[in-house]
Parts: C-alpha cells; structure tokens; sequence
C-alpha cells in the first residue's frame, strides 16, 4: 500500500512541476502569436545598418551573447544609475554602466547613450520563469517583461536627474540580431531592454522599445 501511495506522491509532483514548466512557455507562444497578428511593427533601425560595429554574438557555454567591445569618447559621468518599472512591480533595479555583466544587475551597453542622450540606452537582463521573479534577483529581473504594454512608463534616475521613457512597442527577435542596438534615428532619445524568451529559455529575445 505505501509504495503505491508514494508512486502516486511523486506522479503527482512530477505533474505539478511539469505543469509549473509548461504553462509559461505556452502562455508565452500564445502571446508571441497574438504580439504578430497586430501588425504594429517594432520602430526599427535603418534595414542597411544591420551589423554594429564593434558588437559581436559570443557562445559563452552554449548561451549565444551579445558582446560589445565599444567604448565612450568622453568619461563617465557615473557609474551606475536605476531604473523602475511600476507596471511590472520593478523599482530602484541597479544598472551598471558601460558593461557585458549582467549576473547581478542590468547591463548598460559599452558604447551605446546614456539617459538623456540621443541615441539608444540599450539594457539587458535575465529573464527566467515568472515563478522566480521577486525584487533583486538578478537572475530573474526581467521575467515579467513579456506583461508590458505600449504607453507603459520606465523611470530612469541617473547622474541626479529623471528621465521619462513611454513604451512604443514590443518585438521577438533571433538572438544575434545585432541591429536593434542601432536607434531607430538620428534625432530621438530612445531606450530599449533585451532579454531571453521564452521563459526559463534563451531561444529568442524580447525587444522593448521606449522614447524619452
């Protein structure tokens, strides 16, 4: 009788943490699905300039990584700055500037804007399932940025001033699509966050585009 009732203890863990795995990345699929059929494409960068330079896809332990080897012309004025997300419960999130690391913080792009500044203020995090995400765990910070919507705010304090960015648009990408670093033009003051989809995998990677 025990080891029946035991059988059935782990047949029915084994389904719950199946259930746990699953129910994400098919929530995620569906999302993606629905994401395409809006035909609201992501504002994207020049299509001629889709290789940047000094930025390359780097297989670190079968993790295909975007690495960038620029630097800045002028110094730093600051090392790092915070962000916050009130729609996803993201608040004062640890950026460091100029950087590839983003194992226990965001990643601020080597050679890309700052706050502020025309250009792109390109970060990266990880993502994870949604079940992991809670305040400071890097591991899974972005985990929730799938829930995002269009004419959502992100706060950015840096250097003692506040910027302002409002969401434009979402877009699911190859990971070694390098273009969506670009700025999507000369003129205006954009920021986008990057990271892995779908949850708990890193097959794809979540574009979110906002404008200052």
């Amino acid at each position: 009788m025990l080891p029946k009732v035991l059988s059935l203890a782990f047949l029915g863990a084994g389904v719950f943490v199946l259930v746990q795995v699953i129910m994400p990345i098919i929530s995620f699929k569906l999302w993606e699905v629905s994401l395409n059929q809006q035909n609201t494409p992501l504002t994207s960068p020049n299509p001629n300039e889709q290789q940047v330079l000094g930025v390359s896809v780097e297989n670190q332990n079968g993790f295909p990584a975007i690495v960038s080897n620029n630097n800045r012309l002028t110094p730093l004025p600051y090392k790092e700055f915070r962000i916050s997300i009130p729609s996803l419960k993201l608040d004062d999130v640890k950026t460091v500037v100029e950087t590839n690391d983003f194992e226990q913080n965001l990643a601020h792009m080597p050679g890309t804007a700052l706050p502020g500044e025309r250009g792109n203020v390109f970060l990266t995090g990880h993502s994870s399932l949604p079940q992991l995400f809670r305040a400071g765990n890097y591991k899974a910070i972005f985990a929730r940025l799938p829930e995002i919507k269009k004419g959502d705010k992100i706060f950015v304090s840096a250097g003692g001033q506040k910027f302002t960015y409002t969401v434009l648009n979402l877009k699911v990408v190859d990971p070694k699509e390098t273009s969506v670093i670009n700025p999507p033009d000369s003129e205006g003051r954009y920021l986008t966050l990057m990271t892995c989809v779908p949850p708990g995998l890193y097959l794809k990677r979540l574009i979110v585009l906002a404008k200052l």
